[in-house]
């Protein structure tokens, strides 16, 4: 139980005890997984508070510190705010500071699952889906060293103390918008631990569960006006308040080591046998038409989610892009209509209340978009459905990084910024774009991407900068 005082938040009751880590304690999980885990503990009890672990920063474990580490969660619509105290945090732990307590965390009996949302280039995935880049520096250091730096190095450590001492693994759980994200997780996990020991690897495939899960809540970046508002009218001040939407959905393989996890379901959680469909649906239809409006938005001079779909031009387009190409390459969840699932998500991008920055979603591109646009994109070019749509969102995505390289001279958050910029560089005009940038990275796969180099250049010229999304549409 948990209550505020009139200064700050404090505990009136002592924390749940602990049986989740959690690996990247950003917004959303502490707007979505850690609210699941407390509605969840409050109705059927358990032992699953969560041990936070930052990667990069000690910012999250320095603002919760001051106040037993309970934060505001506010839900924003038009109907106005609605605050809840989220107390599921039980500690915070800074993973440069003191990765000897994060191991002890991890291997401590008592954690029966880590969870983790480290985005996409957390996973430091190489030429091919499950695949570690090897070279990464990051990596080269985990293999060699006791005290990880990645995610992916602390599991498998973490495994291995939990091996040597005669204990069973835990589950590793993701939440990371990836297709297939628990084979995915799998397969680097196993992979790694090959490279160490490889009766360590042979335990964990045999013995650790890795379900599949699908993720759902937008949580956008906390705007200082928002958290002013809140302190203005908040009878207690907050230092690490998360806002986010109503919407919120949570859907996981039931595939837990030796059958044991939080009751989630009582929550909202579904437990399903195969997560795959509502994660192709999600992937798709929202996390694409968000990459699609982040780039298309951004070049028509936008700057949130709401303000793009304002407009009335990327609005036919968008919901055009979900009818005709987005749902033709999807096999629906039982009982989910597409159609109906795709008015729903054009009601949530119009909330007012939700500051959901392009540049947000824009970062990343090429981890991003290969399930995102690239893979539906040739599924129905092959099945001789319409693609364009999918096509103009990938120019979009080429003049965004040439804007940034040429004009804009502003960074390019992506691992494949260095690449990318220089293939933007090196083109003096669409063609010579086109061709470098469909040559950079791993992204492409094997696709034929020769052979939608010529639409990629006349979706070029026809939308020029981009600047006018009354343009959009095919090649002339």
């Amino acid at each position: 139980m948990s209550v505020f005082a009139p200064d700050r938040l404090r505990r009136t009751a002592p924390a749940p005890n602990s049986g989740i880590v959690h690996l990247g304690l950003g917004a959303f999980f502490r707007a979505h997984g850690a609210i699941y885990l407390q509605q969840s503990m409050a109705q059927c009890g358990g032992d699953w508070g969560v041990v936070g672990v930052s990667l990069r920063s000690p910012d999250v474990r320095d603002r919760l510190a001051g106040q037993d580490n309970l934060y505001t969660a506010l839900e924003m619509s038009a109907l106005g705010p609605k605050p809840r105290i989220v107390d599921s945090i039980t500690g915070v732990l800074f993973a440069p500071e003191d990765p000897d307590a994060v191991l002890t965390a991890m291997a401590a009996e008592t954690t029966r699952i880590v969870s983790l949302t480290v985005t996409e280039k957390g996973y430091y995935r190489g030429s091919g889906a499950g695949v570690i880049d090897w070279d990464h520096a990051d990596i080269r250091h985990d293999l060699e060293a006791d005290h990880p730096k990645t995610a992916v190095g602390y599991l498998v450590r973490a495994l291995g103390i939990r091996r040597h001492r005669g204990l069973r693994p835990f589950t590793i759980l993701s939440l990371d918008n990836l297709p297939a994200n628990g084979v995915l997780t799998r397969a680097l996990v196993c992979g790694f631990a090959e490279r160490i020991d490889a009766d360590l690897a042979r335990w964990i495939a045999a013995e650790c569960k890795f379900p599949g899960t699908m993720v759902d809540r937008i949580v956008p970046a906390t705007p200082e006006s928002v958290n002013q508002r809140f302190h203005d009218t908040s009878t207690y001040t907050d230092r690490a308040l998360v806002t986010h939407e109503p919407f919120c959905q949570w859907v996981i393989e039931d595939d837990f080591v030796d059958g044991v996890r939080p009751a989630l379901d009582v929550a909202g959680a579904q437990f399903v046998a195969d997560v795959g469909p509502y994660e192709d649906m999600k992937l798709r239809m929202l996390n694409g038409s968000h990459s699609a409006l982040a780039y298309l938005g951004h070049l028509a001079g936008y700057e949130t989610v709401a303000q793009a779909i304002g407009d009335k031009s990327l609005m036919r387009f968008v919901t055009a892009l979900w009818r005709d190409e987005m749902a033709p390459s999807l096999t629906a969840p039982a009982g989910t209509d597409l159609q109906a699932y795709a008015m729903q998500l054009l009601e949530r991008y119009q909330n007012p209340e939700i500051r959901h920055l392009l540049a947000q979603i824009a970062v990343d591109g090429s981890q991003k978009l290969p399930q995102r646009i690239v893979a539906p994109l040739f599924e129905n070019r092959a099945a001789g459905r319409p693609y364009t749509k999918l096509l103009t969102v990938l120019a979009a995505w080429f003049r965004f990084i040439e804007r940034r390289a040429t004009i804009d001279q502003a960074p390019l958050d992506d691992p494949l910024a260095h690449d990318l910029m220089n293939a933007a560089r090196n083109a003096s005009d669409d063609s010579e774009l086109v061709r470098n940038l469909l040559e950079t990275g791993f992204m492409f796969g094997g696709y034929p991407t020769s052979e939608i180099a010529a639409e990629l250049i006349a979706l070029l010229g026809q939308n020029g900068t981009f600047d006018d999304p009354a343009r959009l549409g095919g090649p002339p």
